[in-house]
């Protein structure tokens, strides 16, 4: 007995309800009410507190699963670790933007299946805020602009900007008169005498004009993702956003390279469509020059035909790195950052402004133009005297 004694006089200590004679007298059930107490409880909240990082992993165990929602729903530190972690903390955006978006959804009494399907694809995967389908519902209301976003281009462009289709009409409106007028302040008294030159300068203005705006223009991503075998700088610049500059909706983010692989992007585009707009601008010129020495057997060796193939590479270049530059900072920079915000609630101000903003950036450009074409040698100015005449 007394050896008995001797070996029970150290557990009272470690018992948890502090009655270790009932406690080790019975049998194994009661044993496990013991769990209940306060300090086994403690161990408890610590043993899930150091499982808590894996929580959000598939297949985690029922009570932990359970636990972790109520921490959230509580406002927990659950909570702050996704805002610690990336991916988590782009988990909680995706699941806030769709969620509203169903509200606004639900409100407007519309459903996922009278959306368009890329739409609907977007509010799945939570990338698109409730922002945007606000914008999309009033869209609709117009006809013009719910045929307009039929097409994908313009519906992310207009779902991210709705004054997007008055800034293409003030830039191919505008363009023609301002570029007209900037070859006149250049050529002077020699703008009849290039009038050909004036012509083509025109007529590329106009090709290029609205593509200046479409493409720089700020976007809600809507894309598909590429295929699993797409090639890595596909994928690059698949990432992309289409204006360097343009504010990244919530939920999402643009590190710098992929601000600067827009930059190079938009250059590739511009270049191209720089190049194939002077082709058709240079051929018609040389037409109508053909045309007049036809006519007038006086003007054959006054008019040169214009050098189609360095003409369009000229401008081709010209076009991805002084446009794409400027049109970039003017969409993604002036409009969307600076003027967006003060004036977003006086649409008729905003419109004045960028009218303003997008004629100075027009006159500019021919400017620039017309000092780079005589920089490089594809435009020669005329002398003001004829030398054959002295």
């Amino acid at each position: 007995m007394s050896t008995a004694a001797f070996l029970f006089t150290p557990f009272p200590p470690f018992s948890p309800l502090g009655k270790p004679t009932p406690s080790l007298s019975t049998s194994f059930p009661p044993r496990l009410h013991l769990r209940l107490s306060s300090s086994s409880t403690g161990l408890r909240h610590r043993q899930h507190s150091s499982l808590s990082t894996f929580s959000t992993l598939p297949g985690g165990d029922g009570g932990d699963v359970n636990n972790n929602n109520n921490n959230s729903g509580g406002g927990g530190g659950n909570h702050d670790n996704g805002k610690g972690n990336g991916g988590d903390g782009d988990e909680n955006a995706g699941d806030e933007n769709k969620r509203k978006a169903m509200i606004i959804l639900a409100e407007a009494g519309r459903s996922m299946e009278s959306l368009p399907k890329d739409l609907a694809a977007g509010i799945q995967a939570g990338k698109v805020p409730g922002s945007v389908i606000e914008r999309f519902l009033g869209l609709e209301k117009s006809g013009l602009m719910r045929w307009l976003m039929q097409f994908g281009g313009f519906k992310e462009r207009l779902l991210a900007d709705d004054l997007f289709l008055a800034k293409v009409g003030i830039e191919c409106g505008v363009g023609i008169f301002t570029k007209t007028a900037a070859e006149y302040d250049r050529r002077r008294e020699n703008f009849f005498k290039e009038l050909e030159i004036v012509f083509a300068d025109v007529v590329m203005a106009i090709i290029a004009d609205f593509m200046l705006v479409y493409l720089p223009a700020p976007t809600v991503s809507l894309r598909a993702p590429l295929a699993v075998n797409a090639g890595v700088i596909s994928k690059f610049f698949h990432s992309c956003p289409d204006n360097a500059f343009q504010i990244a909706l919530h939920g999402t983010s643009y590190s710098l390279l992929q601000r600067l692989g827009a930059v190079m992007r938009n250059g590739a585009k511009l270049f191209a469509v720089g190049t194939t707009s002077s082709l058709v601008g240079t051929a018609a010129t040389n037409a109508l020059i053909n045309a007049r020495k036809a006519v007038d057997k006086t003007s054959v060796d006054e008019v040169e035909n214009v050098p189609i193939l360095s003409t369009s590479v000229a401008y081709g270049v010209y076009m991805a790195v002084s446009s794409n530059l400027r049109y970039q900072v003017l969409a993604g920079v002036i409009e969307q950052r600076m003027l967006e915000p003060l004036l977003h609630q006086h649409k008729l101000m905003l419109s004045a402004i960028c009218f303003a903003v997008r004629t100075g950036n027009t006159y500019l450009g021919s400017l620039l133009w017309v000092d780079y074409a005589r920089l490089v040698g594809i435009q020669k100015a005329h002398e003001e005297e004829n030398p054959v005449l002295e």
